[in-house]
């Protein structure tokens, strides 16, 4: 006992030197991604007042803060996982009454300001940990789509009844969207090593017997599980993201989402998809579209696909999900993003 307490020590003194340093590099990097960016482009020769610029700025900012908190989120949840057998953390979940999990998991979205893309580690995390798949779409949807960002600019731009009912139906969506899936059962269609994580055939959490050094290697390996999977998709994604996002047509989306025609708000939908940005990204371009004389209801459910539905989302989950569920997903979100453009059209 004494010499296996010795060993474990000894594996355990690296961890502790070499944590605390990645832990500072990663909050010192997280902190300073703007100024990175500022810095790179400016060797380039380019400034964000060009389309180019803004679309090359936009890349190496969101690049690195998505890969870092996919790395850093999927590191925690794995040692969190040698605690929690999957089994364990599903029965959890699944034993509480019908949609208590998926708004639980909505109104974690709230206190999340991440974008789309940002939103998809924890979602794998959660997957990975054994969270039934219907409650971790609750978290995808909201996270990015009602979060305190994308409120308290509401709330300034257009006042609280405007925010309030924003929040009110996008947290709609994300619970009930949430239960739709759940409820199709639908697990088949994650990727084979997400269900293997899922079913603890890719890393055996046996519990509490485990020593630190264990728990913390169980955490390097899924990082290098998941993210060794996903990077490619992540710049893939980001990429097509940053070059819409430096070319936002605003006078041609203006044009038709202020006429007064039933397929404005699907068009509006059906637009915003390819687009890519984060709620504090495109409030400002739906000021400018509403100013221009676009209906609130249509240009609200253009934000709210941009920002739930976008194309580098699809693309990164991709690498999770296979396309059955991802065209699933996308159906049951757009039906209640129509939804939400017509009510507001209609009572407002």
């Amino acid at each position: 006992m004494t010499q296996t307490t010795t060993t474990d020590e000894l594996r355990l003194a690296p961890w502790l030197a070499g944590l605390p340093i990645a832990a500072a590099l990663w909050v010192l990097t997280y902190a300073h991604l703007t100024e990175l960016a500022d810095l790179a482009i400016s060797l380039f020769g380019l400034t964000r007042a060009t389309h180019l610029g803004e679309a090359v700025h936009f890349f190496l900012y969101d690049t690195p803060k998505v890969l870092l908190l996919l790395t850093g989120i999927v590191f925690i949840m794995g040692v969190i996982q040698t605690f929690f057998a999957p089994e364990r953390t599903r029965a959890l979940l699944a034993g509480r009454r019908l949609g208590v999990g998926n708004a639980m998991a909505a109104s974690l979205g709230i206190v999340t300001p991440f974008c789309s893309c940002s939103a998809v580690p924890l979602f794998i995390g959660f997957l990975s940990a054994g969270v039934p798949l219907g409650i971790t779409f609750s978290f995808l949807i909201a996270a990015p789509m009602v979060n305190e960002v994308a409120l308290a600019l509401l709330l300034g731009l257009f006042g609280w009844k405007v925010a309030l009912l924003y929040l009110g139906m996008g947290l709609l969506i994300a619970i009930v969207a949430g239960l739709i899936i759940g409820e199709l059962k639908m697990e088949r269609h994650l990727e084979d090593w997400v269900r293997a994580i899922q079913a603890g055939e890719a890393m055996a959490a046996s519990g509490g017997d485990l020593a630190w050094p264990k728990r913390l290697h169980a955490g390097l390996k899924h990082v290098r599980e998941i993210v060794g999977r996903v990077w490619p998709y992540v710049l893939v994604g980001i990429g097509l993201g940053a070059l819409i996002h430096g070319y936002v047509p605003e006078d041609f989306m203006a044009a038709f989402m202020g006429r007064d025609v039933w397929w404005a708000v699907p068009a509006a939908v059906v637009l915003g998809v390819p687009m890519y940005t984060n709620a504090a990204g495109i409030i400002p371009i739906v000021e400018a579209l509403i100013g221009k004389g676009a209906a609130l209801g249509t240009t609200l459910a253009f934000m709210m696909s941009v920002i739930a539905l976008s194309a580098p989302e699809m693309l990164i989950l991709r690498k999770v999900l296979k396309w059955p569920l991802i065209a699933t997903f996308i159906g049951v979100v757009a039906t209640g993003i129509l939804l939400v453009g017509y009510v507001f059209n209609l009572v407002l």
